[in-house]
């Protein structure tokens, strides 16, 4: 299975804010920008195409492919708990050092953890291979896009998660990423 995954466009909130699960709007300008660049490159053209269904990527998929948009929660980014909507300078550094210490299981301001996302990320990865398509289009989130590559690789779930969670992201706003089988 071939996916092609877009991460959403830049979100309308102050830089330097944690905003995992938080659901914010895209700024409109960058959404049309993403969305001609797709289409100009000639997608979704025949492709299903799947979103988290916070706004910043549902607004995006929307754009492409109308009401046939599947909307599924497994691929949302992650929960922060009462880190959320807060700058990152103001969240103690014990705090990031306690999660920088256990990556898979410490639950950042109490949200979930790298393991409870990469469960839910793997269930859709799952539920789509089932589905049989041979390509899919998804618009998601950084989080989720490192998972699913991670996840592409044939190891346990928790070195997957681990990986995808230790590895700093490069992904740029409205960039595609494709991963092969």
């Amino acid at each position: 299975m071939r996916l092609l995954l877009v991460r959403h466009p830049r979100p309308a909130i102050a830089p330097g804010l944690c905003y995992g699960s938080t659901d914010v709007a895209a700024l409109p300008a960058d959404t049309q920008r993403i969305h001609a660049a797709l289409c100009a490159a000639g997608l979704p053209g025949s492709l299903p195409v799947h979103a988290s269904p916070l706004r910043r990527c549902a607004d995006l998929a929307r754009l492409l492919a109308g009401d046939a948009v599947t909307y599924d929660a497994h691929l949302a980014e992650m929960d922060f708990g009462s880190w959320e909507l807060r700058s990152w300078d103001d969240i103690g550094r014990s705090e990031v050092d306690a999660w920088n210490a256990d990556l898979l299981h410490y639950r950042p301001g109490g949200g979930e953890n790298v393991l409870q996302v990469a469960q839910r990320v793997a269930a859709f990865d799952a539920s789509l291979r089932a589905a049989g398509h041979a390509d899919a289009l998804v618009v998601c989130h950084a989080g989720t896009i490192r998972l699913l590559a991670a996840l592409r690789d044939s190891v346990p779930l928790e070195q997957a998660a681990l990986r995808a969670a230790a590895t700093p992201h490069h992904i740029d706003y409205g960039e595609i990423l494709v991963l092969n089988d």
